[in-house]
């Protein structure tokens, strides 16, 4: 606030500002502004995590500020999807927020005002969805709309990851436009998966072709995955619950090996990239929150070995070569392994997660802290810094640090946070039915004590670290474990063999009688 307000971000280095919301997600920097002088981004980030912190009166103002003052009417193309995880999902989150603690706001009724700018935003947003397929441009001109000749590449997460957010606008004012464009767009874009599930990680808008037919968990695909999980849960529609089951089961067949993710062709299987980025960091926490908590701990701790070498997690690291990208050993103070440790600390409340959140604040602390805020990482080997604080840094790092020690906002109440980390309330009536979790009708049929269980956890929508502890046991061992019929893993044939807890791969019967993975097709 003191160096950079209202601009966008912060460069903590010189103490200044940059108007970044056209560079978000523009490499080439290509078709910026001449007279944009920012979008208050960093502070409509931030509202959330006031809130989360206990701070209401600069929340307070922070509302006032922006509805006084900020507009989408400028001249600027922007990120499609960038501008809806941030702008539009920092207003929703802020907006539901300020309902709920205007009784506390000293000057007076809060008057729906930050909803207002997000149907601004969000009406600015459906030019983009004008295409053939439904799948929307990559860019937009916020006061324009689809500029002449623009390209029609973008990614997976960029068409895919917009329901929450577009779909939270339409519930709140009763507009359906906005959910009907994201809706639209993510079933196309489930429609074109290859016959293992799989989806690509770019596309053309406009035919509905892949480009790029290599894929994994991160850049340019993970929220898709993230979304479809959340969106099951914030809206209740099963529709997201089997595009997930589907997804997730042919992420763990074929990304998966051990305790990490590589890519592959999504055509074949076949690996194509083997390499950690630190956006996959954020697959445990959608893992613990699926209850996969094993499988989630796996990967993590791989991750946290990958922090404790470097000091940070870089962006990029070559598994088969053992070292780090040439090109990409940045560290721009990410969230998503801050947000997996929250995760898992939640479900397990294993107080190691906490010493790995010591660590994370010990590193950002001393390696990132300047004068002027924080400072992203030019080179992990180094430690060299970069003039750049990124908005996430408090929208995301900050908060689930915080939650991580002090979790008093989430008590009572239950939140799904979206991929930039804004709380959206999960409540009934935004659900098409209300999932009944609470009764055994929902549950794996167990009719007496000696039957095995014939479903896994996923299929089951049910969490593995707590369904049939009691009265059962706890046969699962991942949510796509499916345990052998009989605990000896003899068998009489194929039926008689569950699936794998670790690779989600069907298991079979030999010859000699004993469930195995004997075969090489599954």
């Amino acid at each position: 606030m003191a160096y950079a307000f209202p601009h966008d971000e912060l460069k903590p280095l010189t103490k200044g500002f940059t108007d970044s919301l056209s560079e978000l997600g523009n490499l080439n920097l290509e078709h910026l502004p001449q007279d944009y002088n920012g979008s208050a981004l960093t502070l409509v980030e931030s509202l959330s995590s006031l809130v989360v912190l206990g701070n209401l009166t600069e929340f307070d103002r922070g509302v006032s500020w922006l509805s006084e003052n900020l507009t989408f009417d400028v001249d600027a193309r922007v990120n499609l999807f960038e501008c809806n995880i941030r702008l539009l999902g920092g207003l929703i989150s802020a907006h539901i927020l300020a309902k709920d603690y205007s009784s506390q706001n000293k000057d007076g009724v809060y008057q729906n005002q930050l909803l207002h700018l997000a149907e601004n935003l969000g009406s600015r947003f459906l030019p983009a969805f004008e295409t053939p397929t439904g799948l929307p441009y990559a860019w937009i001109n916020l006061k324009y709309g689809v500029m002449e000749n623009e390209t029609t590449e973008t990614s997976t997460s960029g068409c895919g990851s917009l329901i929450l957010e577009m779909g939270a606008l339409s519930r709140l004012t009763g507009d359906p436009r906005y959910e009907a464009a994201a809706l639209r767009a993510l079933r196309k874009l489930w429609s074109m998966r290859s016959s293992l599930n799989l989806v690509g990680s770019t596309l053309d808008v406009l035919s509905g072709n892949w480009i790029e037919y290599s894929s994994g968990i991160g850049a340019g695909v993970d929220s898709f995955y993230e979304y479809l999980i959340k969106a099951y849960i914030l809206f209740g529609s099963d529709e997201y619950w089997d595009m997930f089951h589907s997804a997730y089961l042919a992420v763990q067949k074929y990304f998966r090996h051990g305790p990490w993710y590589h890519e592959a062709d999504i055509r074949t299987g076949e690996a194509t990239h083997w390499q950690l980025t630190s956006l996959q960091a954020f697959w445990p926490g959608v893992q613990t929150l699926l209850g996969d908590v094993a499988a989630a701990n796996l990967s993590h701790r791989e991750f946290y070995n990958v922090w404790q070498r470097f000091g940070v997690l870089p962006e990029r690291y070559l598994l088969d070569y053992g070292i780090l990208h040439p090109t990409e050993k940045y560290y721009p103070l990410r969230p998503e392994f801050a947000e997996s440790t929250f995760y898992l600390y939640q479900a397990t409340k294993d107080p190691w997660y906490l010493e790995v959140g010591e660590s994370i604040i010990g590193s950002l602390n001393y390696y990132t802290k300047v004068e002027g805020g924080f400072a992203s990482i030019r080179d992990v080997s180094t430690m060299n810094l970069e003039d750049h604080q990124h908005s996430f840094f408090l929208s995301e790092t900050c908060k689930y640090l915080f939650l991580l020690y002090d979790d008093s906002f989430l008590r009572n109440k239950n939140y799904i946070f979206t991929t930039e980390g804004h709380p959206l309330p999960v409540m009934s009536t935004w659900h098409e039915k209300t999932p009944r979790l609470d009764v055994p009708t929902n549950w794996t049929v167990v009719k007496d004590g000696n039957q095995p269980i014939r479903a896994s956890a996923l299929s089951s929508k049910v969490c593995p670290e707590t369904i049939f502890r009691q009265n059962v046991g706890s046969p699962w061992e991942s949510a796509c474990h499916i345990p052998d019929v009989f605990p000896s893993h003899r068998c009489r044939a194929d039926d008689d063999c569950g699936i794998e807890s670790v690779t989600c791969k069907r298991r079979t019967c030999s010859m000699a009688g004993y469930c195995g993975l004997w075969l090489a097709v599954y």
